[in-house]
């Protein structure tokens, strides 16, 4: 049976094991929520980056940084609410201490003052600004030389300390391809300015183990003052080495992290938080360190990154994989099955996993359910303490469980039980829907074309169905008008309509466009099973890319096609442009009607993006018209041209 997370209050800081406050405390400081977004076709609303935050702060992760305040609007803002909301937070933290709130800002002051503005509302919080200092960056991308980027690197830090900030992060971009001699220079610098961490990024992942190991114990022994801050790795694993890399860097005396759950980032990723954490609790005698991390929190915090950002965990990845704890071999099953410690150094239990168990069915009750939940997420849980003080969201919850317990013959597993959840969530923090679901129905088969009906609710209109005209569609000319427009006075417009695809998702998309008349890329498409089993719950992940009115792009290339020579369906035409991507899921016992939410999901989403962005004044559209002045330096440094940064 599969196992499932558990964080409830029982398994809390007091169950870990001892610490050896003889030893050094290693900081963590996870960047989940800035280099973490940075992946690939991740994009995360501000209600669910204050709940990664949340569970962030109960994992005991010691420095949170929240993002790039500088970026834009949204990006501010987000930060903003987790220095409000999650700063203050100590409930359960084995530390006993608040999070540090950390926003990232280029050696530039409007950058600078832009983080100190959002993270500032946090008991405690962090400037974190980074200038690069590789010689192939200083002649081909600033176009400085070497003593300009050392008055840029103590400027940046002087304005930081006026505003009053005393804890100051500076990461000297592409540390790993710098001159150490110049480095030490820089650094011994910026510690005389004020800084009191310092990062060493391998920020393309080159360095190998024994090197980064090798450069991290030269700075802390050259660099003047390097006794008085602490050191931190930020290690990219573009060859496979950011885990090693970043355990050679505390043997050599590094003492924070800057790691990612689920090692998630920019091209190949960042050093993944948890396969830190348990390497050093798995080794106390032989790592300096020890952190005041909750292990039992890994896994849950874990899976809500996964279903956040829809970046799926490879099966057999360290720690969180499906596959970590299973066995199938004969000699490692009789092995496991006499004594675990056999075969798995590590306890499932350690990370929150314990067996699931079939407590709940369609005879089950509105309290079995509420208590099942609490005992799952915890009874300070965020959507625990939601459900509790909204009966209308928990009343349309259960309505959900009693739904699919009806018809699933081989039980409740608690698998199912957060699946409905965070489905559940989703729809909320997802933003206004504007667009819900009120059927499907497919016709389809072996060498025939497939048939969807689809019948959606706009929320937003509520006008007669003969005062209605169909805007934007994108079916070719002289098609059918829609079969079926219904005014609901109660929950919108309802719209009915058909199209024809090549196999039912096709069809059903197709259906859809036609109803909401949108212009899309299909990015990609994935269906996951919540548990075994032919009756259970089906999980549709679908991201899509709006296209621009002024693109160039034939109407017909947005729709998902057939690929001629392969007969696979081509999710993302190369002839349209790609824009931000949008995240939809959807949970059903019907993994059709599953596609369906989802698709309608990411158009919602990308609807709400747009609303909010209309009132929004893009930070980086304003200084890349004007260029922003630098400090301790002649001419401008030229504004961040697209979202992210890579340090």
């Amino acid at each position: 049976m599969a196992p499932t997370p558990t964080t409830s209050a029982a398994t809390s800081a007091s169950a870990q094991p001892p610490r050896d406050t003889s030893k050094d405390a290693l900081i963590i400081f996870d960047t989940t929520l800035r280099d973490g977004e940075q992946s690939p076709g991740v994009t995360l609303t501000a209600d669910e980056k204050v709940e990664i935050a949340t569970a962030l702060s109960a994992l005991g992760v010691d420095v949170c940084e929240a993002g790039f305040p500088i970026a834009s609007e949204g990006d501010f803002d987000a930060v903003k609410r987790i220095a409000c909301e999650v700063g203050p937070l100590v409930t359960g933290r084995p530390s006993g201490k608040p999070m540090v709130i950390a926003g990232l800002a280029r050696a530039v002051p409007a950058d600078i003052q832009r983080a100190y503005d959002a993270v500032r509302h946090a008991p405690l919080h962090r400037i974190h600004t980074f200038l690069a200092t590789s010689d192939i960056h200083l002649q081909y991308k600033l176009k400085i030389s070497r003593e300009e980027c050392i008055q840029r690197a103590v400027a940046a830090v002087t304005f930081a300390r006026s505003l009053g900030c005393t804890d100051i992060e500076f990461s000297p971009e592409d540390a790993g391809r710098s001159d150490l001699g110049f480095l030490c220079s820089v650094l011994g610098k910026v510690i005389e300015a004020g800084a009191t961490t310092l990062n060493i990024p391998d920020t393309v992942g080159y360095n190998t183990p024994e090197e980064y190991g090798k450069m991290i114990k030269h700075l802390v022994a050259n660099t003047p003052g390097g006794d008085k801050v602490v050191w931190s790795t930020h290690c990219h694993n573009d060859l496979g080495l950011a885990t090693a890399n970043t355990l050679s860097g505390i043997l050599n005396g590094a003492r924070q992290v800057e790691v990612t759950i689920n090692g998630i980032g920019e091209r190949a990723g960042n050093t993944s938080l948890e396969e830190i954490v348990m390497a050093i609790h798995t080794h106390p005698s032989y790592f300096p360190v020890f952190t005041n991390i909750n292990t039992r929190q890994i896994y849950s915090t874990s899976q809500l990154v996964t279903k956040k950002t829809g970046m799926v965990i490879q099966p057999n990845k360290a720690i969180v994989g499906a596959n970590a704890f299973a066995h199938e071999s004969g000699i490692h099953q009789d092995g496991v099955l006499k004594h675990k410690a056999t075969y798995e150094i590590i306890q499932p239990e350690i990370i929150g996993l314990t067996s699931g168990t079939l407590v709940l069915g369609k005879h089950s009750g509105r309290n079995a359910f509420r208590s099942r939940i609490e005992e799952l997420l915890g009874e300070h849980n965020t959507h625990t303490i939601y459900l509790r003080n909204n009966p209308t969201s928990f009343d349309a919850l259960f309505t959900k469980f009693k739904k699919v317990a009806d018809s699933k013959r081989s039980g409740f597993t608690d698998q199912d039980i957060l699946a409905l959840v965070d489905d559940h969530f989703n729809l909320i923090v997802s933003g206004a829907e504007t667009y819900k679901l009120r059927s499907v129905q497919v016709v389809s088969g072996s060498n025939m074309l497939s048939t969807a009906t689809v019948c959606i609710i706009d929320t937003t209109r509520t006008r007669p169905a003969k005062k209605l005209r169909r805007q934007g569609s994108l079916s070719p000319p002289g098609s059918p008008a829609m079969s079926g427009l219904a005014p609901d006075e109660e929950t919108g417009l309802e719209l009915t309509d058909a199209a024809i695809g090549q196999g039912p998702i096709h069809a059903i998309f197709s259906a859809i466009n036609r109803l909401i008349g949108i212009r899309y890329i299909l990015a990609s498409y994935e269906v996951r099973s919540i548990t075994s089993g032919s009756d259970a719950l089906g999980k549709v992940l679908v991201r899509i890319s709006p296209v621009d009115e002024n693109d160039e792009v034939d109407e017909d290339a947005t729709r998902p096609k057939i690929d001629d020579s392969t007969g696979e369906l081509d999710v993302a035409p190369k002839t349209a442009k790609r824009k931000e991507t949008f995240l939809g899921q959807g949970v059903d016992e019907d993994i059709l009607v599953a596609s369906a939410k989802a698709y309608i999901n990411a158009v919602n989403r990308m609807i709400t993006f747009r609303e909010r962005r209309k009132g929004e004044k893009d930070s980086t559209e304003k200084v890349e018209g004007l260029g922003v002045s630098v400090v301790g330096g002649s001419g401008v440094v030229p504004a961040v041209p697209e979202r992210f940064v890579n340090v």
